[in-house]
């Protein structure tokens, strides 16, 4: 890798280690800023709303990359971010904060989408192995300095200053990438797709409402309509469109396969992240620190193995990479069901090992299929496109777990106590609960939706196995 190509990839680092610190640092931040602000039954939305507005501009971001250029779009987006990021750092209120919030999440969308697609652009195969696998590590070492950095600019300075911290590296972020990166834009006279981009907004926006807003089930089942009905009417729209969002030729059954692998490792993916830190803390015992700490393995194999994916790929093909990767799934996940209270560390460490293989084997060798499936007017619209797949797979696995830890707790406990199932008030004196019976219906909890994702993980083998076969991956299309 050249010069050029080490301070493009710095750039793309960066801008990648942005966002995901913003992700991690917030929740650290939360207790301190609803007490500062006031407003606590707020306090989902400064979530809420940067998922939502993330999710939706990915695709939109994809498509603008293909006509406009990587370079301005990726840019635009940082500035974006930044922008956000000044406005948080000032909000008086939090409805103000909420309101930045889903302005960061816009410059958010950016990042996630077109950082790929510009490795996709000027990396080679073996050279977006090691980029890729940075990344990867990038969102490890955010998970793990998110709360410790945070805490300290707190405590030091002010919850203000996890905010206001993003502003120099993102002014870094785009004068390298102005100063290096050289795109050519094949369209001189783009045509923007409104009534598509409106419609796609407006679907994934009502039937993310419906999945992260507690509501009434009639009023779930309407908005879940309401969103498949737009999805219908957007998949016409796109048909006729000059430049639509999605076009809707790259829905193969090879891209809609992928995308479903994508989708059911995605929410694998967001449930060790979520329920594994909280399974050593709640259920073991142990700090934060020490979860991100034990977690650490899961980021090392994945970026090791992500260097090694290249040469599997050119050797034995994107798919049989992707269906080993998925048997270790399956295995880590059968592993997971198989851990208790007297599980140590070291064991949980080698789980994640295993975890951070098979993750690195299915989604990284994917974002690499897709990368090649098309051409460069096309790429930044079918990373959008996969992206946005990442996106909801994680919102709808997050409400999913979710709802199965609350309906078992409420199972546990129904009769024994009389309380609202909230994990953190649950250790509350007036609930008349000792400490060994919260551990014990948490465990219960946590292992139920362990053996969720191991018949998860044995459905992604099944949609994997059907994955096209190649010999030559980087000249083969989808």
């Amino acid at each position: 890798m050249d010069k050029k190509k080490q301070k493009i990839t710095l750039a793309l680092l960066t801008a990648m280690f942005l966002a995901a610190f913003d992700s991690t640092v917030i929740a650290a931040a939360a207790p301190v800023i609803v007490k500062d602000l006031q407003g606590f039954e707020l306090i989902s939305w400064i979530f809420s709303l940067y998922l939502l507005t993330s999710a939706i501009s990915t695709p939109i971001y994809g498509k603008l990359a293909d006509l406009y250029g990587r370079k301005k779009i990726l840019s635009l987006g940082i500035l974006i971010f930044l922008v956000g990021s000044l406005c948080c750092g000032f909000a008086q209120t939090m409805y103000q904060l909420a309101a930045y919030r889903g302005l960061q999440g816009l410059g958010a969308g950016a990042i996630f989408t077109v950082t790929f697609t510009i490795i996709g652009d000027i990396f080679t195969l073996k050279e977006r192995s090691v980029v890729q696998g940075a990344i990867s590590t990038v969102w490890g070492v955010a998970g793990l300095l998110g709360p410790v950095l945070g805490g300290f600019l707190i405590d030091a300075l002010s919850w203000r200053w996890i905010f206001f911290i993003n502003i120099p590296f993102a002014l870094f972020c785009v004068v390298c990438l102005n100063l290096y990166l050289h795109d050519s834009v094949e369209h001189k006279n783009p045509s923007i797709d409104y009534i598509g981009t409106i419609l796609l907004s407006g679907a994934i926006g009502v039937f993310l409402y419906g999945v992260m807003v507690e509501q009434q089930a009639v009023y779930q089942v309407i908005d879940s309509i309401g969103s498949l009905l737009i999805f219908v009417i957007f998949y016409f729209v796109e048909k006729n469109a000059v430049e639509p969002i999605v076009p809707v030729w790259i829905l193969t059954k090879s891209t809609i396969l992928i995308n479903i692998v994508t989708f059911l490792v995605s929410m694998l993916l967001i449930a060790i992240n979520v329920y594994m830190p909280f399974y050593i803390q709640l259920i073991l015992g142990y700090s934060a620190t020490i979860a991100g700490i034990t977690l650490v393995s899961m980021s090392i194999s994945w970026f090791y193995c992500s260097t090694m994916l290249a040469a599997g790929m050119e050797r034995y093909g994107a798919r049989s990479v992707v269906l080993v990767a998925s048997v270790l799934l399956i295995v880590s996940m059968a592993l997971l069901c198989t851990v208790s209270p007297e599980t140590s560390l070291w064991m949980l460490s080698c789980y994640g090992f295993i975890f951070g293989i098979g993750f690195s084997g299915t989604l990284n060798t994917l974002m690499f299929t897709i990368q090649d499936s098309v051409g460069y007017a096309n790429r930044g619209a079918a990373i959008g496109f996969n992206t946005l797949i990442k996106t909801l797979a994680q919102t709808i696995g997050i409400s999913l777990f979710g709802a199965c830890i609350n309906m078992r707790l409420d199972a546990y406990f129904r009769g024994q106590a009389q309380f609202s199932i909230d994990i953190n008030h649950l250790a509350s004196p007036e609930n008349g609960l000792s400490l060994e019976q919260i551990q014990t219906a948490l465990f219960s909890a946590v292992h139920y939706v362990f053996l969720l994702l191991l018949v998860i993980s044995l459905l992604n083998f099944v949609f994997a196995y059907f994955l096209p076969k190649k010999t030559e991956f980087e000249s083969q299309n989808i």
